[in-house]
């Protein structure tokens, strides 16, 4: 059976990161994919780990070539994907828990041929979130294109790893990476996929840790006289791209921000060399679970691991939406409340103070996503009758995402049984449930 995604890694020279890399990857929330590990002549201990990994992990499968660079490896790969999608991973990165089942679920909800995802940009100990489209819904090339044309030299649309492609596209037309180029080849091979496909969808969700370790040019000892060939080349293409996407009165109208890809070319490297402003200590940025407490035992820590497991789908969705993590609880408990319940209860029911869960509804409230009253008119504090929760238009999007929070959680606690354990377990639940319910 073929997987949903092949996940693609090059590796060189990368033992003290790739063990990073891959255990990310293997404890992706979305199980159908394949993950192929392309050993590009590593003189260290790369190639060995690869290997190891490939007998743990049916899902792996591991390529070893003569040292022909990180193209090559990529193109070797693509010829052995069997997947319906790609996705793209450094060595030296690694991904969150949720990153191909958030980018899956963008393309297949939107039937789009391209998504792009926010990412972190590392330095040391300290991350911050990086991203350029604000755009929710599906664009067509013209318009994925006109956001490109005004940050062009930007790693959100030049780098493969933020990214999710149809592999169909790309057989279908034999795109592969140029191995003559060594700077921006990513983008080139970006600007060719972008000219074929017809739909996009950028997701304001970080998904990716990007470490500035790279080479550059400088690093790679080009001559001179090489690195102005090399960008002049690149620029060519990227003009020409813009020459086919666009009509001929529109590409006059951009041909100022067209050129503006020349100046930023111009620079070696188009990520800041220094940390972004906003950033925060590593570790911070995302739910952080210790081992200790995994792995204790008794009903305390059993509803503790629940619920910690439903906040790792819903961060998700609070990140897209701008929402704080207990505004997205509050939201996602609202939205399992039939009827009206009084402010006590739902405080208690969020496990929140009376004071804590009504400030969030003020928050809520003022940002448009519901609205809250009496039956007698709007709620005071202390009012002792029942609220009456409306959510606004605004919200529909991210109810509809809630539900997904919801299904994807149930399966994620069934994950790994048979059929016929899922429905014992089913059975089992509810009838604890119930006696629950009746002891209450």
């Amino acid at each position: 059976m073929k997987p949903l995604v092949s996940i693609i890694v090059p590796v060189y020279n990368a033992e003290k990161t790739i063990a990073r890399c891959v255990d990310s990857i293997l404890k992706q929330t979305c199980r159908d994919f394949e993950l192929l590990l392309m050993d590009d002549g590593s003189s260290d201990g790369s190639g060995s780990l690869c290997d190891s990994y490939g007998e743990r992990d049916p899902r792996i499968r591991v390529f070893h070539q003569q040292n022909s660079g990180v193209s090559a490896a990529r193109n070797l790969a693509l010829a052995q994907a069997r997947g319906e999608y790609l996705q793209f991973v450094d060595s030296d990165d690694w991904i969150t828990p949720d990153a191909t089942a958030t980018l899956l679920r963008a393309a297949r909800e939107n039937q789009c041929d391209l998504v792009i995802a926010d990412f972190y940009r590392v330095v040391g100990e300290r991350v911050s979130h990086k991203g350029d489209i604000d755009e929710t819904g599906v664009m067509t090339r013209e318009e994925f294109a006109a956001c490109m044309m005004e940050n062009p030299g930007d790693y959100y649309y030049g780098v493969l790893w933020n990214k999710l492609y149809r592999r169909q596209i790309v057989e279908e037309h034999g795109l592969r990476m140029d191995p003559a180029i060594s700077w921006c080849e990513d983008f080139m091979f970006n600007l060719e996929y972008i000219r074929l496909a017809q739909r996009f969808i950028a997701v304001q969700v970080p998904i990716y840790y990007y470490v500035k370790t790279k080479g550059s040019l400088v690093s790679q000892n080009f001559a001179l006289s090489k690195t102005v060939r090399m960008k002049l080349a690149v620029f060519e293409y990227y003009n020409q791209f813009y020459r086919t996407v666009l009509d001929e009165d529109a590409y006059e109208k951009s041909r100022l921000k067209i050129y503006r890809f020349l100046v930023d070319a111009a620079g070696d490297g188009v990520v800041p060399p220094g940390i972004l402003p906003g950033s925060v200590r590593l570790g911070t940025e995302r739910l952080q679970i210790s081992a200790n407490t995994l792995a204790g035992q008794g009903p305390l820590f059993d509803d503790f691991r629940c619920r910690k497991l439903l906040e790792r789908y819903l961060e998700t969705v609070a990140l897209k939406h701008s929402l704080t993590l207990p505004e997205a609880r509050l939201m996602l408990y609202l939205r399992q409340i039939a009827g009206e319940i009084t402010r006590k209860e739902l405080a208690d029911f969020v496990q929140l103070s009376r004071s804590s869960c009504w400030m969030l509804l003020q928050k809520l409230e003022s940002k448009g996503w519901l609205t809250v009253a009496s039956e007698t008119g709007p709620v005071g504090k202390g009012s002792p009758k029942p609220l009456r929760i409306v959510f606004s238009s605004q919200a529909d999007p991210l109810l509809r995402d809630l539900d997904e929070v919801m299904l994807e959680y149930r399966l994620a606690m069934r994950s790994g049984l048979s059929q016929q354990e899922a429905e014992t377990y089913d059975a089992v639940n509810e009838k604890i449930q119930k006696q629950i319910r009746q002891m209450l």
